[in-house]
Formats: C-alpha cells, sequence, structure tokens
C-alpha cells in the first residue's frame, strides 16, 4: 500500500469498497468510505465541498440551473505522465491530454452509476468537451473544476492559472461530481501554494499571456492555444468561405494548417501550446528535476520549446504580435480574426476583462459611461488608467464620454455589420463628449 493524495490506494487492483459503507442511516455519506472509493475507481486525488462554500458560488449558481437538489461536490484529480507532456512534438503531449481526459469522464460516470444505485442523485459535468456552445462565446461550461479543486484542498491555480496538485505539480486534471447528499465532512483549501513562481511558465508562453507580475491576457492565450477549438475553427471556415477559389485559400493558410485542423476534426482539437503546464517544476514528485539540474532542465525542457519554429496565431495590433516580434522572430507570425467578438450586451461587459490589451492600454486615461436600450437594457461603467481596467455595472465618476447605444446595433458594430457614423445617422448611438475617447476605448480591446 501506499500513500496517495492523503488516502491509501493500492498498488494492485483492489475491491472496491462495499457500497453498504459509504451511506450511514441518516443518508450522510461516509468521508473516508466514500474517498477510498473514488481511489479504488482510478482517481489519484479526491476532495470534497459542501453546494454552500462562499468560495463556489458562482458553481451553485450555475448547477442549480439543472440540478438544483445537488448539496456536495467530489472533486477528483487525475495525474498526467510528465514526459509527453514536456515534449515538444506536440501530438505526443495531445496524445495524453485527449486519453486522460477521457479517464476522468470515465471514472466520474463510473462513480455516479455507483452512486445510483444507493439510490443518490449524481451528475458529472465533462471534464472539458462537449460544452454548451449555444452560449458561446459567453461561459460554455456548465461547471468550472478549478476553483472547486481549490476548495477541495486539491492544490492551488499558480501565475499561469493551472492548478498545482501539492504533490502532482501542474500535471494534471480535474472532474467533477455533483450529489445530492451530504458527506460527513468536507475538505479544506491547503494554507500555501504550491506555485514558486520560478516565471517559467512566462518565458515558455509564445505570446506573452502570462506577465512577470501575475497579469494574464486571455485572449492571447484562447487565441493561439486554443487555435483549432470553437472560435479559431469558426475563423477557418469563415476563411474558406471568403477565399475566392483554392489559390486564394492557400495563400492565407498553409498545408500544413489545413491538414492540422482536419487532424484535430478527425481526433480531438489539438492545443498549439500548453507550454506553460510543460515546463511547470512545481510539486513534490516533480520539483526534483528541476533542484538537481536547473541548467539541464532548462536547455531539455524549457529552450526546445522557446527554440521551436512554428506558427504563432495572434489578433492584428494585439500585444501579442509585439511580444512575439520581440521575444520569438523565429516564430511565423500567422494573423487570425478576433474570435471572442461578443453576441449579447452581457457577454461584452462580462468579456471584457478577458480581451483587455494591457500593454497598448499603457498611455491611456479614460472614464466611458455605457448605457444599452432596446431588448438588452443595461448600464456599464469601463475605466483605463495606464494599463488597468475597471468595468463596473454602474456609471462612477465623471464620464470623459458617454455613450447610449440600441443593444443590437452595438452587437452589429462589434461583428463588423454596421458602422459608427451609420449609428449617429440612425440615432441608434449617441455620444455625449470627446468621440476620440472611443478610439482610445477601441485601441485597447482587439476587433
Amino acid at each position: 500500500m501506499k500513500e496517495v493524495g492523503g488516502s491509501l490506494r493500492s498498488d494492485t487492483e483492489m475491491q472496491p469498497t462495499e457500497l453498504k459503507e459509504i451511506v450511514s442511516e441518516d443518508g450522510t455519506l461516509d468521508y473516508d468510505a466514500l474517498k477510498q472509493f473514488a481511489l479504488n475507481l482510478g482517481a489519484d486525488d479526491v476532495g470534497f465541498v459542501e453546494i454552500d462554500r462562499p468560495s463556489i458560488a458562482d458553481e451553485k449558481y450555475e448547477l442549480e440551473k439543472i440540478f438544483p437538489a445537488a448539496k456536495s461536490f467530489i472533486s477528483i484529480v487525475v495525474r498526467m505522465n510528465q514526459e509527453p507532456i514536456r515534449s515538444s512534438a506536440r501530438s505526443i503531449a495531445n496524445l495524453e491530454f485527449h486519453h486522460q481526459g477521457e479517464e476522468v469522464n470515465s471514472i466520474t460516470r463510473k462513480l455516479v452509476t455507483k452512486l445510483e444505485r444507493l439510490g443518490i442523485r449524481a451528475l458529472n459535468p465533462s471534464m472539458g468537451f462537449p460544452m454548451e456552445m449555444q452560449r458561446f462565446p459567453g461561459r460554455v461550461w456548465l461547471i468550472s473544476h478549478k476553483p472547486i479543486a481549490e476548495a477541495a484542498g486539491l492544490g492551488k491555480k499558480g501565475i499561469h492559472r493551472n492548478v498545482i496538485h501539492p504533490r502532482f505539480g501542474n500535471f494534471i486534471l480535474l472532474g467533477t461530481v455533483a450529489i445530492d447528499a451530504r458527506i460527513s465532512r468536507y475538505d479544506k483549501p491547503i494554507d500555501y501554494n504550491p506555485c514558486f513562481e520560478c516565471k517559467l511558465c512566462v518565458s515558455a508562453c509564445p505570446v506573452g499571456a502570462i506577465a512577470p507580475t501575475g497579469e494574464f491576457d486571455f485572449s492571447a492565450c484562447y487565441t493561439h492555444n486554443y487555435r483549432e477549438f470553437m472560435g479559431g475553427l469558426t475563423d477557418w471556415v469563415g476563411t474558406i468561405a471568403d477565399s475566392r477559389d483554392r489559390k486564394e485559400y492557400q495563400a492565407k493558410v498553409a498545408p500544413n494548417e489545413t491538414a492540422s485542423m482536419w487532424q484535430s476534426l478527425s481526433f480531438g482539437p489539438n492545443y498549439k501550446a500548453a507550454y506553460c503546464m510543460s515546463v511547470c517544476p512545481a510539486g513534490d514528485d516533480v520539483i526534483g528535476q528541476f533542484l538537481s539540474g536547473r541548467k539541464e532542465f532548462l536547455d531539455t525542457v524549457l529552450k526546445p520549446l522557446q527554440k521551436k519554429e512554428e506558427p504563432i496565431y495572434v489578433v492584428p495590433d494585439t500585444d501579442a504580435e509585439e511580444y512575439v516580434k520581440k521575444r520569438f522572430p523565429h516564430k511565423t507570425i500567422r494573423f487570425v480574426n478576433n474570435s471572442l467578438i461578443p453576441n449579447t450586451i452581457e457577454s461584452f461587459i462580462s468579456g471584457l476583462r478577458s480581451v483587455f490589451q494591457r500593454k497598448r492600454a499603457s498611455d491611456v486615461d479614460i472614464n466611458l459611461h455605457f448605457t444599452f436600450t432596446g431588448k438588452e437594457p443595461a448600464i456599464a461603467g469601463v475605466q483605463i488608467s495606464k494599463g488597468k481596467l475597471k468595468v463596473s455595472r454602474t456609471h462612477e465618476g465623471k464620464a470623459d464620454l458617454k455613450v447610449t447605444a440600441d443593444s443590437s446595433f452595438w452587437i452589429d458594430f462589434l461583428n463588423h455589420r454596421c458602422s459608427i457614423p451609420l449609428g449617429l445617422i440612425t440615432g441608434k448611438l449617441r455620444l455625449a463628449g470627446n468621440p476620440v475617447h472611443l478610439l482610445k476605448f477601441q485601441k485597447c480591446f482587439p476587433v
């Protein structure tokens, strides 16, 4: 027997814990028996969180829409193999991602099956895909596994935004099961962060999405790493539709890029980088290689990713474009359209933080008040000051520019279906203040 995540798990196949041992007379699930049962099904670590935990209020809100009976979360960790994820041959890394992703879904499904036999209602949202794509580009996932895993004591997010398990590091995938029963006790978050901010993830990221000071450029990461997912696929289809013939298409998309898209469509979408995960040395079972030979670690793990010649997908006139030109001139910039353009006013307001260009906003200092009318009435305040963004659902302070727009017009404008002059002429857009501030606003967000 060996200790795994605070519990015991045999090196050989174990007989599952008797189901009757899990449920007490009052219907509460026994902590130790349930945890051991999940480990026996293949999880490498397990934690439990009550549904009313304040830190996961957003997940409770989402879950109540589809499973209002839920009382507890079961969070599981499945460990990935390190060397495949570190390989500069990303086909090897993606094979590991997909294989272990299927393993997570298999384990959570088996757990739901066993619990149902006990008369306990249970639900296992997908580890990754499929998701609720009708919500795109908004929140397409039903449950965010990371905050639940943190609440369950299974690790903390590092500056690269991956959860780092105390033992396994960030070489893990997460799964969640929601159940309509209480558990005899619940786990608490760990009291330290395994991330020691070595900044290797900063050095490895090909688009500069991770800042040394902790800021994160979601849109840069999403545009490149997820090129063959969701919005990237939509943009590729648009490129096909906009091309007059084969010659024009081939001038825009290289043969190997088309082949890569085919591979993603046929065998599962492939990540273009995830280098931040590859180079992370945190975790008790991981850090030894880094500490025993830092130069060798950098030479064999970090530098091959940095030196790799590859296409880097960026939206024009963004922080990512400038970063690649300066930091990785040997990598080929491929310009693509922004695939995070909102289709509702709510997704516009809530998505501003995800697409904000911090460096391009370094010389901007404005306060805008937005008022939307029509189908989606709403108000929002946007303050930009020297590379920092504040978004509120109220109008705060004195506005440099007041923007009043019909909600349908504004969404059409963001999606390049109409123009500012047209809005002003038709009265669907009204500006109070210096209109130059609207141009400054646009500078800070990719279009």
